[in-house]
């Protein structure tokens, strides 16, 4: 092969101004790639005999970055470009697609064909999918749900004529017998999720499924670009964040709290993160955080906290905190729907003698009956603080100027004979008004909205953000200025807090970005 014909004809860069078929099926741009393909040792790409399973393929971007690498690195092994690239492609790279058209465009961004037994293929195979393989899979139906993603029946058991989502590494029993070998290094970008037939936009998380599969293969080394919610936990999530923290073979983890700066134009609630994970390791982990582009990197180990606490200058800011053996808020915090009572209810306009209870909503507020609030009555006669479960940034963005407010305007004291909707989480409770009015301005400090910062990986509050927060003497007010003094915080963990929260009274309207 003449060497200046594969130059212009291997050119992966085209692919990286496609448009994303879905927020779950996110392209992964080269420059991430190179990024994620830099935190393996090097010598795997002037290594002939190494091989790499891309398990999620979409374009093909991780096969093609992998491939110019090796093209550099096994030069002196195969000094004949072509002989080279056929020992390349045909020994060491391959590649399941997550559907039959991304197995069309993973071939022709790695092979310049998509059918690689072509003339057009810079490599020749025997077979129109050469190294990378897709083949239409079935869920497995058991009470209305898939037994190996969980996807639902009625959604997804569909005729010919669509894709089935029955993404095939994670519904093969016999995976090792895919390809019938062994893989150095598993590395891609899964699925993020699958509707669950919930209410709403439910869905439930897949990728997590790839992780712990690949895992099954005992690669030498895996890396996956995911969502970091699991650092939180949520839904499905639980075990497989407790298995993650728990894990001394994950040594380096890369997390962008804004997905924007990793997925240009992508929103993703809680951000997103790639790891590498290293079968012969045993060690703490390296943690970076990047924000505002800017890297900040310690070792640590995971499973310091029940979750995975994200930005490492907080560390020292919980400890400190932590360290007062104080009561934590989360033991006054309410379960969701605190009332039973859902979103769109809404009482009569004006109290009277038989509507005598009042409803807290989104909209306003209006009556009930006593009989209309369904659970919580022993909340009726006290006092407490109502808290929107919806946090102030969409998809857990900051703002333009980088900061969050993290908790909404909707925080509100509210007294006896006053309920709220599922909308809300509920405070308390309190004996008097002055108590709850000082626990609701201790939620507008910068230094609490820091610390529930801290546990949130999504849109939502629960109960389980507040678990660095602790509870104060509330017979007084308290001010940012007298917590920095009370937990002994330095002037550069004091200046950290004020750089990542804005003040509550900051009319900021919907400038996410």
């Amino acid at each position: 092969m003449n060497d200046t014909l594969f130059q212009k004809v291997y050119n992966p860069d085209v692919l990286s101004c496609l448009s994303n078929l879905s927020n779950d099926e996110v392209f992964t741009p080269p420059e991430v790639v190179n990024q994620m393909l830099d935190l393996l040792p090097q010598e795997l790409f002037r290594n002939p005999d190494t091989t790499f399973l891309d398990p999620a393929c979409k374009t093909g971007v991780f096969l093609r970055e992998i491939a110019k690498r090796l093209i550099k690195g096994l030069e002196p092994q195969f000094p004949d470009l072509q002989e080279r690239v056929d020992h390349i492609f045909h020994k060491q790279l391959f590649g399941i697609a997550i559907t039959e058209l991304t197995s069309l465009l993973s071939r022709r961004g790695l092979y310049c064909s998509k059918f690689p037994n072509g003339e057009l293929s810079v490599s020749h195979f025997d077979t129109a999918e050469g190294n990378i393989r897709y083949k239409r899979t079935q869920h497995t139906w058991k009470d209305g749900k898939c037994v190996f993603c969980g996807a639902n029946k009625e959604q997804y058991a569909r005729g010919d004529a669509l894709e089935t989502y029955a993404y095939e590494f994670i519904h093969a029993e016999n995976l090792e017998k895919l390809f019938d070998m062994k893989f150095d290094v598993i590395i891609g970008n899964p699925p993020y999720q699958l509707s669950d037939g919930g209410n709403g936009a439910s869905a439930k998380p897949i990728y997590n499924l790839f992780v712990e599969q690949a895992k099954k293969l005992k690669p030498r080394f895996l890396s996956m670009i995911i969502p970091s919610r699991w650092f939180a936990g949520g839904k499905g999530l639980d075990d497989f964040r407790a298995s993650m923290l728990d894990d001394n073979h994950l040594t380096k983890l890369v997390d962008y709290a804004n997905a924007k700066e990793c997925f240009s134009g992508i929103s993703l609630s809680g951000g997103v993160c790639y790891f590498l994970w290293e079968k012969d390791a045993n060690r703490m982990c390296e943690v970076t955080n990047i924000k505002d582009g800017v890297r900040n990197t310690i070792t640590r180990s995971l499973k310091q906290y029940p979750i995975l606490v994200r930005y490492n200058d907080a560390i020292s800011i919980i400890e400190k905190v932590l360290s007062q053996n104080e009561h934590i808020l989360s033991k006054i915090v309410s379960g969701v729907s605190p009332f039973g009572i859902e979103t769109k209810v809404r009482g009569v306009p004006n109290k009277d003698n038989y509507h005598g209870i009042c409803l807290h909503a989104s909209v306003g507020q209006s009556y009930l009956a006593p009989e209309e609030v369904p659970k919580g009555k022993e909340w009726l006669d006290k006092y407490k603080v109502i808290v929107s479960q919806t946090s102030a940034e969409h998809a857990g963005e900051p703002s333009k100027d980088g900061r969050f407010r993290v908790v909404s305007g909707s925080l509100k004291a509210i007294g006896p004979n006053e309920v709220c909707t599922h909308s809300y989480l509920t405070v308390g409770p309190f004996e008097d008004m002055k108590t709850t009015e000082n626990c609701c301005e201790y939620f507008k400090t910068k230094f609490v909205r820091f610390l529930i910062l801290q546990a949130i990986t999504s849109i939502h509050l629960t109960r389980g953000v507040f678990m660095f927060v602790p509870t104060q003497d509330f017979s007084k007010p308290w001010t940012d200025e007298e917590l920095y003094t009370k937990y002994n915080l330095t002037q550069e963990e004091i200046d950290f807090i004020e750089s990542m929260i804005k003040p509550m009274d900051l009319n900021d309207g919907d400038d996410n970005g």
